[in-house]
């Protein structure tokens, strides 16, 4: 088992194995402090050129068609995301890696707008970002973000923006404009109302108060806004889930969502060290919950069982859930998409 000293701000407290490397590093031996390196160095950005910024997205228990993610890697560093693995893929680790080395996509709006050129192309669901936070804190320098929706007003297609970030506030003017013509949802992720959890579980999120606050103003600027309890972890923080509802709805969220956690791949020993230097008393206890969510394991690939799980610790908060939907969310609806007013790039010098 890994050593029990933390370090601050970070999600991951160590670098698992890359499966795709023969060689890798590790930190074995904290105890040599003078003759190791700086654990956490502090953030380092790679620009990546892509090809290609649309993702098809084939998984049939995702409510979209495609996706955009303009960064790889996160520096919120949620202890739990599904989406450090992808990490691998560039030859680092799903562990610190994940929240430190940050690859950037700095013409994304440009390959966005090739994509919108494209005659086979039919306007369909977009979700800016399926993978990691298209807010997180790089979003305030590069901007990216904010570049791809000048692009989706410009060609009048439809987004679904998912984040736990209120930086979000900054494009407030782009999302009304895009909000006049049934063109946005924003769904604010919101996991806990306890800052101790947030702080050691969503180290460089913003905080739960402003997170709420984000919803308040989206709401009051027009904009259609949801709120995902994401992820439900038993015995953490699956008995928020009425005071989550209740806060969110109260800010003047349309609907709610909720996914059961899964440890896939790499986050499963990313999170189990999580637990053992942050939560060890009850670590056992939330990890016998959570498998038991997955007919035994930690995680699940069924399409329509691994985001929802099964069992009975599972089926009792999908019940709360359910129950406290109903009751502060009734009568609450998000407006449809408006995808007839698309146009395509080459139509745009007729306007």
């Amino acid at each position: 088992m890994s050593n029990p000293q933390k370090i601050k701000g970070r999600g991951a407290q160590l670098n698992t194995k890359n499966p795709f490397l023969k060689q890798g590093y590790a930190l074995e031996h904290f105890e040599g402090i003078d003759e190791l390196p700086d654990p956490d160095p502090g953030t380092v950005v790679q620009a990546e050129h892509s090809k290609s910024i649309v993702n098809k997205i084939t998984s049939p228990d995702l409510p979209f068609m495609y996706s955009i993610n303009p960064y790889q890697g996160c520096e919120h560093g949620c202890a739990y995301c599904y989406a450090r693995n992808v990490h691998t893929y560039w030859g680092l680790s799903a562990g610190i890696d994940f929240e430190r080395r940050i690859i950037y996509k700095p013409q994304a709006a440009e390959l966005l707008a090739d994509f919108f050129s494209k005659k086979s192309y039919s306007p369909s669901s977009i979700s800016l970002s399926g993978n990691t936070d298209c807010y997180q804190p790089l979003e305030k320098k590069f901007q990216i973000t904010r570049s791809l929706l000048e692009v989706f007003l410009k060609h009048k297609h439809p987004v679904g923006i998912i984040t736990k970030n209120s930086l979000i506030l900054r494009d407030i003017d782009i999302l009304q404009e895009l909000a006049k013509d049934n063109l946005v949802r924003v769904y604010i992720s919101l996991t806990t109302l306890d800052e101790s959890l947030r702080r050691i579980m969503e180290p460089r999120t913003s905080s739960s108060a402003n997170r709420l606050k984000t919803i308040e103003h989206l709401s009051d600027g027009g904009i259609p806004v949801a709120v995902m309890t994401a992820p439900v972890i038993p015995g953490l923080n699956s008995d928020e889930i009425p005071q989550l509802l209740k806060a969110a709805a109260d800010h003047g969220a349309l609907r709610a969502g909720y996914t059961f956690v899964r440890l896939n791949g790499d986050v499963k020993e990313i999170f189990n060290d999580w637990l053992f230097k942050n939560k060890p008393d009850s670590r056992d206890k939330i990890w016998k919950l959570i498998s038991s969510g997955h007919g035994g394991n930690v995680s699940d690939s069924r399409p329509g069982i691994r985001m929802r799980g099964e069992g009975q610790v599972a089926e009792s908060i999908r019940q709360m859930f359910k129950l406290f939907e109903r009751k502060y969310f009734k009568g609450r609806a998000l407006p449809d998409l408006d995808y007839s007013k698309f146009i395509r790039s080459g139509q745009l010098k007729l306007f």
